[in-house]
């Protein structure tokens, strides 16, 4: 399937985005393609180190005439979110992403993508491998663990970059020129719990949730789709407000910037309870369905039987867990005042899952106002350290990138693009986390921007680059390489 987009335009583009498809490349298992960047550009006798993180460093001399101008940054991540869907047999630590052509779109077999930020790296690799195109002194780094923890921005080291101007490629909005974006902080909350067994008189049951679109927690934060640890949850909660129920295991959700799509837990019911227990999945089912029916229309919620586990968590435990969880908050906490329509905070309950010796609940907490963030922060502390959980922390923090609709490089692109397209173009903010404001940190002197083709429903298994706008990037970027200001 894959080889239909080697006919598509930009061919180098897209080229270079097949191959980037064939090499698995999952947030923190990155060996391959930095490996695979390493010696493309060793092939087309193009400067290139790695530095001690694992972010790929590219270097290229200026054409002739263009040696005066300011160096340009290309900058995009080469991981991806591994999502698929619960029928997908798919290792994203060995297998290529199948690709194809749907309509006016480009989107993947059952699995995420890759278009982000696969498409940003193409296009910079394509800037890269070109010898008819005229532009500044160029250079590219990209960074590895964007996904997870931005652990590549965050070690990136001063002195490295020589450029004075850096376009990041990780947009997902043709037409649209980002100057802003939030910050976000992780929540991790851990509760220790006891085993302890199961009385004769109960049924076992698996309940299931699924059917969910997810998205990215802070693109799509504001579509209100359902959050499968939530429901699931929420069901949970309300279960055992009628008969006692008995927590065994689950899990839902596996990244933490993901919206989860879908959830499972086994529970152990009364037997003389079992008939009502269906009756109230059935009736969830209906409530769940009729809420979302517009932001979610495929949700399915639903049971089946199942062995009888070896143990159950401790009442006590399981009772905090649903308190807690029942308590966490979700979605969109403010909207902007200063920038109508963009969403100033937000919370995305993104994991709860039973290991071994412990429980797991994983949030991401995004915002644009750092005394939005903390007041999010202070929350997720007063619910459960409330509720007695062994440990609340915060980690992963990164900073938001301050808005700048006068610099050089804004007043550029936007000028270029009305040129170009007649139309004006949308400077915005963004409610995610883009890598800018980390290496607008180690390097303050950089202007920053961001663009990129139009990306729907990333980091979901319906994730899809529309086709038309990789050339319109494409054209457009190469037109401000020949605007770039002089030194």
């Amino acid at each position: 399937m894959n080889e239909q987009l080697l006919t598509l335009e930009p061919k180098s583009v897209w080229k270079n985005f097949v191959e980037l498809t064939k090499i698995p490349r999952p947030s923190k298992k990155e060996g391959k393609i930095i490996e695979f960047m390493r010696q493309w550009a060793t092939e087309r006798k193009i400067e290139v180190f790695v530095d001690e993180v694992g972010n790929v460093i590219y270097r290229k001399p200026a054409t002739k005439g263009y040696e005066n101008r300011k160096t340009i940054i290309l900058q995009g991540h080469l991981d991806m979110v591994p999502q698929k869907n619960s029928e997908k047999v798919h290792d994203f630590e060995k297998d290529p992403i199948t690709a194809y052509i749907d309509g006016e779109w480009v989107t993947a077999d059952g699995t995420t993508l890759g278009a982000d930020n696969g498409m940003g790296v193409a296009l910079a690799m394509s800037v890269f491998e070109a010898t008819n195109i005229e532009h500044p002194p160029l250079e590219a780094l990209f960074t590895v663990d964007e996904e997870t923890g931005m652990t590549g921005a965050f070690g990136l080291k001063p002195g490295l970059l020589k450029g004075d101007i850096l376009i990041n490629l990780d947009s997902e909005e043709e037409g649209a020129i980002c100057i802003g974006c939030a910050g976000g902080t992780d929540a991790n909350i851990e509760f220790e719990y006891e085993k302890e067994n199961i009385k004769s008189d109960y049924a076992s049951y698996k309940i299931i949730i699924k059917g969910l679109k997810g998205g990215h927690s802070g693109v799509d934060i504001h579509l209100q789709r359902g959050n499968a640890a939530k429901l699931l949850f929420r069901f949970l909660f309300n279960l055992q407000k009628n008969f006692e129920i008995h927590l065994a295991d689950f899990e839902v959700g596996n990244m933490r910037n993901a919206i989860p799509r879908e959830g499972w837990a086994i529970i152990a019911v009364p037997k003389e309870k079992s008939s009502e227990f269906e009756k109230m999945i059935d009736e969830y089912q209906t409530i769940y369905q009729r809420e979302y029916k517009e932001a979610d229309e495929g949700l399915k919620f639903g049971f089946e039987k199942v062995p009888m586990p070896e143990f159950v968590i401790d009442a006590a435990t399981q009772e905090a867990l649903l308190q807690g969880i029942m308590a966490t908050p979700n979605g969109v906490m403010r909207m902007s005042l200063s920038m109508p329509g963009v969403v100033e905070a937000s919370t995305n309950l993104s994991i709860v899952k039973l290991h071994e010796d412990k429980i797991q609940i994983s949030a991401l907490i995004r915002s644009s106002v750092d005394s939005s963030k903390q007041e999010v922060e202070d929350m997720f502390s007063a619910i459960f350290n409330g509720v007695k959980a062994d440990r609340v922390w915060f980690d992963g923090q990164y900073p938001g990138w301050k808005p700048e609709p006068n610099s050089q490089i804004a007043k550029i692109m936007d000028e270029t693009y009305k040129k170009m397209y007649k139309k004006e173009a949308d400077l915005y903010a963004i409610h995610a986390g883009l890598e800018c404001g980390l290496l607008m940190g180690v390097y303050p002197n950089i202007q920053a921007i961001s663009i990129g083709p139009t990306i729907k429903y990333p980091h979901s298994p319906d994730e899809k680059v529309e086709i038309s706008t990789v050339k319109k990037v494409w054209d457009f970027l190469l037109e401000v390489l020949k605007s770039t200001p002089t030194k």
